[in-house]
């Protein structure tokens, strides 16, 4: 069985290295440790890292425990990053006010060893289970693959990396050819099987870690494209409906070949205007889509 306590990082930020190294010592030979002596360091390594766990001194010259803690729960990126104020404060307010602030937990100095690393172990395990739940929730239970919620996530996020950036982002939009008929003549059983293997080759067509395919809904799936040109994503597409022609998946019913196959519309936007809305690459893409259906589908159409 994997020890995935000894894959979890803990970020110990103390401005003091004595008390760095007791809670290093205690910890290292179950977690990563990260250490900073300040609240600054510490969010450039959050930003860079993403720690499993924060261990947290409130007294710290500039910016102190509480604000470090301010930032992090303030930032989409790091909020759920849970953070345990280890500190000399140990007023109720000073309690009060760090749990207030979004901290799982708060233990004051001296601490004993074994109790403090008993938390930690509990707060670590609580994380773990809070990812799995958070990693299943953006999968498609039949596909196995990204679902709609991580979708929308995903292209969010790369249509605000691509203004920053000033680079080009493309859309795929695939349906899979006379779907119903599929499953009207081999059953819901058989269509169901047809989605996993279709979901499967889409994925293993794309081939960067930027690149993502997602099951869009009943047998429409997109594929996000960041870094791509109108060129490079025809290329993509047109990759990706050979793939699943030479799939030979049997459909008698379909009026387009005697195998399944897809019909893909692509939208490519070169340079993206501030303010541009990802439901408007979705309707382009959608666009194209039904001009390849429209054009007797297997086939790629770009808008």
């Amino acid at each position: 069985m994997i020890n995935v306590q000894q894959q979890s990082m803990i970020l110990i930020v103390d401005d003091v290295p004595t008390n760095v190294q007791i809670l290093a010592e205690a910890l290292s030979s179950v977690y990563r440790i990260k250490v900073a002596s300040n609240g600054v360091d510490a969010l450039k390594i959050v930003q860079r890292e993403r720690p499993d766990l924060i261990l947290l001194d409130v007294m710290m010259p500039g910016m102190d425990g509480f604000e470090v803690c301010r930032h992090l729960k303030e930032d989409v990126r790091t909020q759920n990053i849970p953070v345990i104020f280890v500190t000399a404060k140990n007023a109720n307010s000073d309690e009060e006010l760090g749990l207030n602030l979004g901290a799982v937990d708060y233990i004051t100095k001296p601490f004993v060893i074994p109790i403090a690393k008993a938390r930690i172990r509990n707060h670590i395990r609580l994380k773990q289970q809070a990812d799995l739940l958070e990693s299943l929730s953006l999968l498609d239970a039949l596909t196995g693959i990204p679902n709609r919620r991580r979708f929308d996530e995903a292209l969010a996020a790369e249509l605000k990396q691509a203004i920053r950036d000033a680079t080009p982002l493309s859309l795929l939009m695939i349906d899979i050819d006379h779907f119903k008929q599929f499953n009207d003549h081999y059953g819901h059983g058989a269509g169901d099987v047809c989605l996993q293997m279709v979901a499967m080759e889409l994925a293993k067509g794309v081939v960067r870690p930027s690149d993502l395919v997602a099951r869009y809904g009943g047998e429409e799936f997109v594929v996000i494209l960041p870094e791509t040109d109108q060129l490079s994503a025809l290329q993509i597409a047109e990759r990706l409906r050979v793939r699943i022609e030479k799939l030979g998946l049997p459909h008698a019913c379909s009026e387009t070949g005697n195998v399944v196959t897809i019909s893909v519309g692509i939208a490519t936007q070169a340079r993206i205007p501030e303010g541009f809305m990802p439901q408007l690459l979705v309707d382009m893409a959608d666009k194209a889509l039904y001009a390849a259906k429209e054009n007797g589908r297997n086939r790629v159409c770009s808008h």
